[in-house]
């Protein structure tokens, strides 16, 4: 009787072949001699390599020689699910690679896998085989710990993972039921086993105040504390601008300055001058010169690198730089006088930039305002503020005329406007949610995004121009089979885009977006198209910005929170001060690429963070609102429920399962659902009430059922 274990194991030795190092094309005898196959045993081999064959995996050349396709094996980074299968995600190519559950060789979320694809296709994606793991991802994980009699297991906050990882009793550190806890790694298991690990750390009990968040910040390893190092020189940070400094500099403490931030900012870094004669808007957008304190090698540079980007998570920020610095002297606050790198545009009536300057300057900020004032002054004309800021108004009516100018002359050439609702999430002093609206944008806020937006463009087209090393802010056109499966998802609702040479403009897609605008479909379709787009990153070739239409794009704005915007300032200081030689050039050129990389991916990993807690806290927040009834819209429909957003961006789902009135069929082609007997449907933008029925803190999840359906 032939051995199934044994065929599997041959097989999988053959797999461990092709994949290794020592993998060169070999004939049918010379397999027979490495895997010392017995005579008898040949058929069965001759049968795995047949069944290898079919499946894709390898090719039988015309020398009899079993061998590899060309492009066969890919290395990539593998993506779990908490269904068990998963896909590896290949760099700089459009479509994920989708791994069966039983072929996943024992891969977690976030390996480092090299893979073998396969003939086989699950709907249009590739399937592909794990055949080696190079690097674990994950090494240490966050959990909750649960205590039995002689050990303990944690259950991982990431999903992904998905399995419990076993603690052995003298490795729980003395943790107890319900500490959340940092588990290292020891084993990752295997079909038989469970993943090992021993506690390296406990954050707090599940219940006390902050350890949600801090658990968050653990998972996603955000450094919270700055070295000591970074400490001894916030000594010698002065509080004041030095007398010495202004002399070396333009001085625009006389001209008429403001800052325009959100209530609760406290890290300012952009300031805003604006004067008009005849036709043209002479705008100054000033940026707090972060360089001047943060010395190029210094230990707060190579930390504030190592952090790349700021953190925004609900009730506190992980900021990039100390608050000495990013509140305190490189803050552009009212009344003192501060340090910052100028970029003084003249823009005519059509929105060009006919001219520019970019100076390092002392300034003095006349007034702190807020986007809430500003709006209000522009598009409320509240006449008590009005009063209030009289000497402020008129530059304030021209940066709405100029910013609406900008507006038109970026809508014109393409660029796109994703206008999600965002959240603002309320919570009390311990970190509990008591309220959560969506976070209106108003004039004001699109006054300082087209400010920005146009000293970005301005920078990056001198500094591409004079063709020296830099950092751009790139977004790469989208993938034809995304546009292609776009193209064919909003067909059923009767949209379409026009493709040109394979190629989509992104006016195309601006141009749908505004036909979906105020329709029940907006929401569905709007994140579909972004979710067709690639990620901007930061590169150092200039490779322009699809999303915004834009030949030449940079962040120069907000050195305090970024550290690409930092990097760049040094280069324009030395440049502008004629100090970028040769010998400095190659030394950008060298850096440049690693801090790009770096960069694009500490902003990945702050953004998911952000996302995670916020998701978090919407679901804490709906904890204490069960059994309440809400108004919704339905936002997504799937075969295994419909999705329900509430006007305070919260979104739950109503699970097919728990819909009792009738047996309901997925309508896939119209997005909708369909009652066999009543015909009652359930279609996107349909108004509904829902009752909150369950939240789930631990796997971010909102329960809703239907309680009545608005005509």
């Amino acid at each position: 009787m032939r051995s199934n274990d044994k065929i599997e194991e041959r097989k999988k030795m053959l797999e461990e072949f092709f994949a290794s190092e020592e993998y060169k094309p070999m004939r049918f005898r010379d397999i027979v001699s490495l895997l010392q196959v017995p005579k008898d045993s040949k058929h069965e081999l001759k049968e795995i390599l047949d069944s290898l064959i079919s499946q894709g995996v390898i090719v039988l050349d015309d020398k009899g020689r079993y061998k590899i396709p060309g492009d066969n094996i890919k290395t990539g980074i593998f993506s779990a699910t908490q269904r068990g299968f998963g896909f590896v995600i290949l760099e700089g190519e459009a479509e994920d690679i989708f791994i069966p559950e039983n072929a996943t060789k024992g891969a977690v979320h976030g390996d480092k896998v090299r893979i073998m694809l396969s003939n086989e296709r699950t709907g249009r994606r590739q399937e592909g085989i794990v055949l080696q793991i190079l690097e674990r991802g994950i090494k240490e994980i966050v959990g909750t710990f649960q205590a039995s009699k002689n050990f303990g297991f944690v259950i991982p906050d990431n999903q992904k993972f998905g399995h419990d990882i076993f603690i052995p009793k003298e490795d729980t550190k003395g943790a107890v039921t319900g500490h959340k806890v940092v588990v290292s790694l020891t084993s990752y298991g295997d079909e038989k086993r469970s993943p090992e690990g021993k506690v390296v750390e406990i954050i707090g009990h599940v219940n006390d105040p902050g350890v949600d968040i801090m658990s968050v910040i653990k998972a996603y390893d955000l450094p919270v504390e700055f070295p000591k190092d970074v400490f001894r020189i916030l000594d010698y940070v002065p509080d004041e601008v030095d007398p010495k400094e202004i002399g070396k500099r333009r001085d625009l403490r006389d001209i008429q300055t403001v800052t325009i931030d959100g209530e609760d900012a406290k890290d300012l870094d952009d300031a805003i001058s604006l004067t008009k004669e005849g036709d043209i808007y002479h705008l100054g957008v000033h940026i707090a010169d972060v360089t001047h304190y943060v010395k190029e090698g210094s230990a707060l540079d190579k930390e504030a690198l190592k952090r790349g980007t700021s953190v925004y998570l609900v009730d506190r920020v992980i900021p990039m730089l100390p608050h000495k610095l990013s509140n305190g002297i490189c803050s552009l606050n009212p009344g003192v006088d501060r340090l910052a790198l100028s970029c003084f545009m003249d823009i005519d009536q059509n929105g060009n930039v006919i001219s520019h300057e970019i100076v390092e300057t002392v300034i003095r900020s006349d007034k702190r305002m807020t986007y809430t004032d500003v709006s209000k002054i522009i598009e409320d004309k509240d006449e008590e503020l009005i009063k209030k800021y009289q000497d402020f108004v008129p530059m304030f009516m021209q940066m709405l005329e100029l910013s609406e100018i900008l507006k038109m002359r970026r809508h014109k050439r393409g660029a796109i406007n994703f206008d999600f609702p965002e959240s603002k999430i309320i919570v009390d002093y311990n970190g509990k949610p008591i309220e959560i609206r969506a976070y209106e944008r108003n004039k004001a806020t699109k006054i300082i995004e087209e400010f920005m937006l146009i000293a970005n463009e301005t920078i990056a087209e001198n500094f591409f121009w004079q063709e020296l090393p830099f950092l751009y802010r790139t977004h790469d056109k989208p993938d034809d089979e995304k546009i292609k499966a776009l193209s064919i998802f909003i067909h059923n609702f009767g949209y379409s885009i026009k493709m040109g040479n394979e190629d989509i403009h992104p006016k195309e897609l601006q141009k749908l977006l505004n036909k979906i605008e105020d329709t029940p479909e907006e929401a569905l379709i709007s994140r579909l198209t972004l979710r067709s787009m690639k990620q901007a990153k930061y590169t150092v070739a200039n490779t322009g910005h699809f999303g915004l239409s834009a030949k030449y794009y940079c962040h120069f704005t907000s050195p305090i929170r970024r550290y690409p915007d930092l990097q760049i300032h040094r280069i324009i200081k030395e440049n502008i001060n004629g100090k970028l030689n040769e010998d400095r050039k190659n030394h950008y050129e060298k850096i440049l690429f690693e801090v790009a990389d770096h960069s694009s991916k500490t902003e990945r990993r702050a953004e998911e963070a952000e996302r995670e807690v916020e998701k978090m806290k919407k679901v804490e927040y709906m904890m204490d609102h069960i059994g309440e009834t809400f108004e919704g819209v339905i936002s997504g429909v799937t075969s295994w429920g419909i999705y329900v957003e509430l006007p305070n961006t919260v979104e739950g789902m109503v699970r097919v399962s728990e819909m009792d009135d009738d047996y309901y069929v997925y309508d896939g082609e119209r997005y909708q659902m369909v009652g066999e007997h009543t015909k009652k449907t359930y279609k996107l933008g349909q108004k509904v009430k829902v009752r909150v029925i369950n939240a789930d803190k631990l796997i971010r999840t909102i329960d809703f059922e239907l309680v009545e359906v608005e005509e």
